[in-house]
């Protein structure tokens, strides 16, 4: 296989795309179509300042380093969420993401769960009752709650993630699957901002998951391989292995099912009926926007944790 720029010995292959470039190239497309992304869907401008959510993987520090290249500012945010089993995970990835901001000089700001609110994620998971003790439900609540605490208090215009095509497709799927309305409205490149609530985008969301390995690798760029511990047997990674086995036989399948939904969403077929948005009212703890009387859910959950202790 040739690149179809320069017809040296190609690098990377995507049948989606029809397109095989060589190393250089692909390092050079990349880029350009993630500002093109940038831009289609008015994500930011060079004037805003930039969080990225980064967890020492492959997609957010790729993200980190995509930004920087095009001369974006943007500085990193790490949340210890205490996770470890055998692999140590979350000391792993924190690692991960501190050697690649040392690396490029970069400002890389680290909040520890245990530390700011007295458990780590397993612990506050089993004192929960949300999610029956799984702990995926409770880090979710916990990691967007820091990270928009982070964006408001350090004066970030927008808060960026690392999730990919492959991310957006499977949790698509689901909320398909059980027609989650409020999740499919929501869900898109961006999430408008208001008081209170950073404004949320995904760059990579139109990236396969191959694809930003592919950058990652050609990049030199370290981080951490293994999965969360608690990810196994997760409905997500289902999903993934789905779309993966239509994938397979019909190259695009997952890139046109997100687009098609990105288009028919953009028709008004998934039009909120009245927005929960103003019903949102201050947290009396922390200040956050939240639909419930007195305290949001995270502070309900802290408030309970210590209670049990």
């Amino acid at each position: 296989m040739k690149c179809r720029k320069c017809g040296q010995k190609a690098a990377v292959n995507m049948r989606q795309h029809k397109l095989a470039l060589c190393e250089d190239h692909y390092l050079e497309w990349l880029p350009e179509q993630t500002e093109r992304f940038i831009r289609k869907y008015a994500m930011f401008s060079g004037e805003d300042k930039i969080l990225v959510a980064v967890s020492g993987g492959k997609d957010s520090l790729s993200l980190w380093d995509l930004l920087v290249r095009l001369g974006y500012k943007a500085d990193g945010l790490y949340i210890g969420l205490g996770i470890e089993g055998q692999s140590g995970y979350s000391t792993a990835s924190h690692g991960f993401a501190r050697q690649f901001a040392d690396r490029h000089g970069l400002v890389l700001h680290v909040v520890d769960v245990q530390m700011e609110y007295g458990q780590p994620i397993p612990v506050l998971a089993a004192m929960s009752q949300r999610g029956r003790g799984k702990p995926c439900a409770v880090c979710g609540l916990t990691k967007r709650h820091i990270m928009n605490r982070i964006a408001r208090d350090m004066g970030y215009d927008v808060l960026t993630t690392g999730h990919n095509l492959d991310d957006e497709a499977a949790v698509l799927l689901g909320n398909t699957l059980s027609w989650s309305a409020d999740f499919l409205v929501r869900q898109g490149p961006v999430l408008p901002g208001i008081a209170g609530l950073a404004r949320k985008v995904k760059p990579l969301c139109r990236f396969y998951e191959r694809e930003m390995a592919a950058y990652a690798l050609l990049r030199g760029i370290d981080y951490i391989y293994e999965e969360c511990p608690h990810a196994k047997g997760s409905t997500s990674i289902y999903f993934k292995e789905v779309l993966n086995t239509m994938e397979n036989a019909h190259p695009g399948t997952k890139l046109n099912f997100y687009l098609r939904f990105l288009e028919a969403r953009a028709q008004g077929l998934f039009s909120p009926r009245h927005s929960a948005m103003d019903a949102l009212r201050p947290c009396a703890e922390c200040g956050q926007p939240t639909t419930a009387e007195g305290l949001c859910s995270f502070c309900r959950m802290i408030e309970r944790s210590a209670a049990e202790e």
